[in-house]
């Protein structure tokens, strides 16, 4: 059974719902959405440094357990609409010290004003800066929330093509990796979810992919792509998710590609939970879940 807090949060995201995103501005979503990530001070031992990684801004996270050796490469949520790194620094300190690695929080570019495949072309670039820093891949964490969820895959598969070097393992939170909303739990649990609906994400992938197919698209929709000769997945997901099969099927052709893919669904949680660590034990407890699983992979 979910926790006390954790029905005190769902309180306040049933208020928040009062006003679905289809109905405010992308420039109001971005600000609400950075208003929440930003909601929990960083704490004073959590180093936050800009740096510019192949042209993309970017920054790095360090807490006194970091190990120079050890980097996530973390590409933040927000469905390729709003979202920025801002309000990922104090998750970043939490990830920083479960996995004992530095974080390096990319800001890839926003549609709608930059489209498929910017996102993507970002990520890359940045992820190039890092090999050409001299971090062994073998030390390399890929990792992303949501829409970053989906990029972390889409990442994956890019690098793959273009022959570059894979990551030691790859962390999908709450993954949005099929665009064109077919998961069942769309509807099955839409009564459930008070963050997420089809609507918006069809908002998002609209703007993201204007006139695109998104079925063979695989850098936008990765769920359609080719998933053989990925590195091992964690992927978490609450079990109260409109998202919760793009989470299952994400793992299930992964798996049936030959590749490994750990599944942790949430019981009653909804998405993204693990940023809320700070008011939430579950949160905090899928983070440790994270930090177990980096350091089990890039010892």
């Amino acid at each position: 059974m979910a926790s006390a807090e954790f029905q005190n949060m769902l309180t306040m995201f049933r208020a928040m719902a009062d006003q679905p995103m289809v109905e405010i501005s992308v420039e109001e979503q971005r600000a609400r959405y950075d208003s929440i990530g930003s909601m929990f001070p960083v704490p004073e031992d959590v180093a936050v440094q800009e740096v510019t990684a192949g042209g993309v801004t970017c920054e790095w996270i360090t807490t006194a357990e970091s190990e120079s050796e050890r980097v996530i490469f973390y590409v933040h949520g927000g469905g390729y609409v709003i979202g920025s790194i801002k309000g990922y620094r104090e998750f970043g300190g939490r990830l920083s010290r479960a996995s004992r690695a530095r974080v390096l929080n990319v800001e890839y570019r926003l549609a709608p004003e930059h489209p498929h495949p910017a996102a993507v072309d970002d990520s890359m670039a940045a992820y190039r800066w890092v090999l050409d820093q001299g971090v062994d891949p073998a030390k390399i964490i890929i990792a992303g929330d949501s829409a970053g969820g989906g990029l972390t895959v889409a990442t994956l598969l890019a690098l793959k093509d273009a022959g570059l070097p894979l990551p030691a393992c790859a962390v999908c939170l709450s993954p949005w990796v099929d665009l064109t909303q077919s998961g069942e739990s769309m509807k099955t649990r839409s009564e459930l979810d008070p963050l997420v609906s089809e609507s918006m994400l069809g908002q998002m992938a609209d703007h993201y992919l204007p006139g695109g197919n998104a079925t063979t698209t695989p850098l936008a929709s990765p769920l359609f792509g080719d998933l053989s000769g990925l590195p091992p997945l964690l992927i978490q997901v609450g079990t109260s998710e409109v998202l919760y099969d793009d989470s299952v099927r994400l793992a299930e052709r992964v798996t049936a590609a030959g590749g490994k893919a750990t599944l942790e669904p949430w019981d009653e949680m909804v998405h993204i939970f693990q940023l809320f660590a700070p008011m939430l034990p579950e949160g905090q407890q899928a983070i440790e879940r994270i930090g177990e699983f980096a350091l089990q992979h890039t010892k």
